[in-house]
């Protein structure tokens, strides 16, 4: 996989994560605790987010991504 779509699909996750914390902001302010929208928009919130993270650990595990931190 090349580094541009590597990025790419980073910021994309970045984007769905954001825009589910938007959503859940909106129907927080709009049903004002009528429905569970807010709380579905939250939970997959932190399934896209915990995705993320496995997704980047399998990445870094697997020598598709390299770190560079200050051990490299």
């Amino acid at each position: 996989m090349s580094s541009s779509l590597q990025k790419l699909v980073i910021i994309a996750f970045l984007v769905v994560i954001l825009w589910n914390l938007g959503a859940a902001l909106y129907y927080m302010m709009i049903d004002k605790g009528s429905t569970d929208r807010t709380v579905k928009s939250l939970t997959w919130r932190i399934g896209v987010s915990v995705s993320l993270i496995l997704l980047v650990a399998l990445g870094l595990f697997t020598g598709v991504l390299k770190g560079h931190g200050i051990y490299q």
